[in-house]
């Protein structure tokens, strides 16, 4: 059941984003011919006016179809020096609203991330962890390598601050850690009721691309913490900077795979992020309503923030690469040749298939690592 969770909530995240070029291209004249839920075969549909409404076979994505969103392969095979379309035709309007319409889908993502991490700081959580009292890694694995012990840190030593964020818990210590990696840091210490200073550079965790130090929690039993409710439009705020603080780190991470990480155990394809979800749904919610509301969408709000990030990436295909067009298109202020889109159409097909490629790989190793028990 966990996989069906798992592909109803995707479905849902890349149903919103579609929402978002639907909604764009009414609004800028563009005629919208299909609108599916899934692609693939078609179950059911209904056409209301100039739309064909669709719900297709495979739940691992949608589409928005526009019209002329083809025009090139025709003035292509005319052999044309300018694509040719109509007035109600995605090439056929001008480029700043062909640029709304492409960031429309990304930013209805976002709109959903900032929905999801605005009700999760007024509702609250409660979590489990332990104290900031740690043990050095190397004391129970002699074999691993530990930044920290190399600092001067010791085991039984208590870190309270890590730059400039108080530490509360072990928690906090592995988030600020985790999303530092290979990154210079200050560490205040508690020792013997005195105060220390420790300057260190974490290292990286090739399997996942965050940040370690080489430590564990000292404790055996974890605490019950509660994280900080707000009011409304205090939440508002704190869900628009949770937003930043995530983009800022995905932008990081994409960063971190040229730095040799193991690309084939950071990327994910649909069908791992669908797995992790329904994962969480099951589990979260058997913890209680409110744990799995927050966890559900604290996930899908971190999902919908990737599909914000990897769309407007400047690739063909993706919308990053129509807004790209639209913007040479300003700039230059001549139509590109439909020969030039269509080979830089074909490179990006071929980035994407990579990509795919790279994620089924991992989807893969990932599943088999789950039969054998190790997940």
């Amino acid at each position: 059941m966990r996989i069906i969770y798992g592909l109803l909530s995707l479905c849902f995240l890349i149903f919103f984003h579609e929402l978002g070029h639907f909604l764009a291209a009414r609004v800028f004249g563009v005629t919208v011919e299909s609108f599916s839920i899934g692609f693939g075969p078609i179950l059911f549909h209904k056409k209301r006016g100039t739309t064909d409404y669709r719900i297709s076979l495979i739940p691992l994505g949608g589409y928005c179809g526009m019209k002329g969103e083809k025009d090139f392969f025709n003035s292509l095979e005319a052999g044309l020096d300018h694509i040719q379309a109509e007035n109600d035709s995605l090439y056929g309007v001008h480029a700043l609203k062909r640029i709304a319409i492409a960031f429309a889908g990304p930013f209805f993502n976002l709109l959903f991330a900032f929905f999801g991490f605005t009700l999760i700081a007024i509702i609250g959580y409660s979590y489990y962890s332990f104290s900031n009292k740690i043990i050095l890694a190397t004391d129970i694995y002699p074999e691993l390598h530990s930044a920290a012990k190399d600092a001067g840190i010791m085991s039984g030593d208590e870190i309270i601050r890590i730059n400039n964020r108080e530490i509360e818990n072990f928690r906090d210590l592995m988030e600020e850690i985790s999303q530092r990696p290979d990154e210079k840091i200050k560490l205040t210490v508690l020792r013997d009721k005195e105060l220390l200073e420790f300057s260190l550079r974490t290292e990286i965790d090739k399997s996942t691309g965050s940040g370690k130090i080489g430590v564990i929690a000292a404790d055996k039993e974890a605490e019950k913490y509660e994280a900080k409710r707000y009011s409304f439009f205090p939440a508002i705020i704190q869900g628009a900077k949770e937003c930043g603080k995530i983009i800022f780190l995905t932008g990081k991470g994409i960063f971190s795979l040229f730095k040799g990480v193991d690309i084939t155990k950071t990327v994910s394809g649909p069908a791992r992020i669908a797995d992790m979800m329904g994962n969480i749904i099951k589990e979260s919610f058997a913890d209680g309503v409110r744990t799995g509301i927050v966890n559900l969408f604290n996930f899908c709000s971190i999902i919908s923030i990737s599909l914000f990030i990897m769309n407007l990436l400047p690739v063909p295909i993706l919308d990053g690469g129509l807004i790209l067009f639209a913007l040479i298109e300003l700039i230059s202020r001549r139509k590109i040749s439909p020969k030039v889109l269509y080979y830089i159409q074909f490179a990006g097909v071929a980035f994407i298939v990579m990509l795919f490629l790279i994620g089924l790989n991992g989807d893969i190793n990932y599943f088999i690592d789950l039969i054998k028990g190790k997940k």
